[in-house]
């Protein structure tokens, strides 16, 4: 999103001749002089409400989970392209859904030209900022998507402006493919604003940002309620309560951050039984699993360079064989997201029978912004459902697929067992911590229900190579997690 970064002395200059123009009823020149866009260069807002969990549905056809907001704070500097969104939430608990007991979250997020970046909430006296290549392009969406922010990209951009039923409809491009289409009521109000970011599940993906009850904020005129949706589901509820008008923000990027090179991702070979290799690297997981003339890998998480990554890795490790099967634990975006690169390699995703119509029809979207390999080759992706128990085997090894029963986290949700190698692959029910951590005091509800899963399907489990987590652990070692109480049920 280069383009609006750089010509702030152009910015400048529009919005300057735009102010000293009479103000037409719904055009962008009338609605820089009426939101004193002109004079805007930098803004502060505070507010509660909602803020919903992208990509984490429960079912592929419910929205994103929901979390109250007790504080939400925002630093916007137009001139230097750059925010700092901090949010404190909790996760509201859907009636008849069992999940952990709610825990206050932090978040703390930035983001400054070409560079966004984290920095922990702990109480660290120099916390160490992480950087967040991936956000930024969303990041400085939310920027433009402020009311005053899109009237300053429209002007820095050569927006073009069409009236339509009483209302003037806003579009301008960024940086040649990141669009932003905005709406401006017949009182100059901006209510609507529309952008489309890159997803690696979705595809374009589409932000839409509705501003409702403009009000006097002392000296600016913003709205008093913010509702964005992101994938056609909300994402974000606020109520305002203030808004300041060119508080000093000054969001310099760290030098760890702006000296950080990309990261290519890792994948690390660890033997669990002859021809079962478990691949690590990072905070997400997979598994290749030998047959006779193909091979099956376990899980295609994040995204295409990871699975790219972890495709090279089986080939390394299992030359001369073609993988047949993907298959997927649940539809949540940061275990589906590499999905189409396995598709793309000719492999057949095996999924929960729920996640297959949703994936066909997500699949289908455009994918302009970063096309990805699927994209360019247009490959059909080929589906093979599993409804309460699939079975895969070349004769010789078997492999299990069942459907994980009544777990709060999905209600699409597999295991995957060997049961020649006793070995149990799982994502999210539960997730190991480091030998050397205690026990939780209370139990984790997916641990339980994985845990009640397994004794009803009579899995004699020795070995749990989890998705998530830092080590490979024993059946004991979720005994030990979900507590002794438990354990003996």
């Amino acid at each position: 999103m280069r383009k609006v970064v750089l010509p702030v002395i152009g910015v400048t200059a529009a919005l300057s001749l735009a102010a000293s123009m009479p103000a037409a009823a719904q055009s962008l020149e009338g609605a820089v002089k009426a939101l004193n866009a002109a004079g805007t260069h930098s803004l502060s807002l505070t507010g509660t409400g909602q803020w919903f969990q992208f990509g984490q549905a429960p079912n592929p056809t419910l929205a994103w989970p929901r979390f109250d907001v007790s504080r939400y704070a925002a630093d916007f500097n137009y001139d230097s392209a750059s925010a700092r969104v901090q949010i404190t939430r909790s996760q509201t608990i859907e009636p008849g859904r069992l999940r952990p007991a709610p825990v206050e979250q932090k978040v703390d997020q930035y983001v400054s030209g070409t560079h966004a970046w984290n920095l922990p909430t702990g109480n660290a006296a120099n916390p160490a900022p992480t950087p967040q290549p991936t956000a930024l392009a969303e990041r400085l969406a939310e920027i433009w998507s402020t009311p005053q922010g899109f009237l300053r990209a429209a002007q820095a951009n050569n927006a073009k402006s069409v009236v339509k039923a009483g209302e003037a409809e806003v579009s301008f491009t960024v940086d040649g493919h990141y669009r932003f289409v905005g709406i401006i009521n017949a009182a100059n109000q901006v209510v609507k604003v529309r952008t489309w970011v890159d997803n690696p599940v979705l595809g374009d993906t589409l932000v839409e940002t509705r501003f409702f009850g403009y009000r006097n904020f002392g000296n600016l005129y913003f709205p008093s309620q913010i509702e964005r949706l992101q994938g056609g589901y909300p994402v974000l509820d606020l109520q305002i309560s203030d808004v300041k008008a060119n508080p000093a923000v000054d969001l310099p990027v760290p030098a760890e951050v702006a000296s950080a090179k990309p990261v290519a991702p890792t994948v690390t070979v660890t033997k669990l039984a002859e021809g079962v290799l478990y691949l690590t690297g990072g905070t997400h997981h997979s598994v290749a699993i030998e047959q006779r003339d193909h091979v099956v890998v376990v899980e295609a998480p994040l995204n295409e360079e990871r699975s790219q990554a972890v495709i090279a890795k089986v080939k390394e490790a299992i030359p001369g064989k073609p993988i047949k099967f993907l298959v997927n634990t649940h539809a949540h975006f940061d275990h589906s997201g590499g999905l189409r690169t396995f598709v793309n390699e000719g492999a057949t995703i095996v999924t929960p029978a729920a996640n297959v119509a949703y994936y066909r029809k997500i699949w289908g979207a455009q994918r302009s912004i970063n096309p990805d390999s699927l994209a360019k080759s247009r490959k059909g992706a080929q589906f093979a459902a599993v409804e309460g128990k699939r079975v895969l085997s070349d004769g010789k090894r078997r492999i299990e697929i069942h459907s994980i029963a009544g777990s709060g986290h999905s209600d699409a949700f597999a295991l995957i067992y060997l049961p020649a190698e006793k070995i149990l692959i799982e994502a999210d029910a539960y997730t190991p911590t480091a030998a050397n951590v205690p026990p939780p005091s209370s139990p984790n509800p997916y641990s339980v229900n994985l845990y009640d899963n397994i004794q009803k399907l009579g899995l004699d489990v020795e070995q749990i190579a989890a998705l998530h987590g830092p080590r490979v652990v024993t059946l004991n070692d979720l005994r030990t997690a979900i507590g002794q109480a438990s354990a003996s049920r």
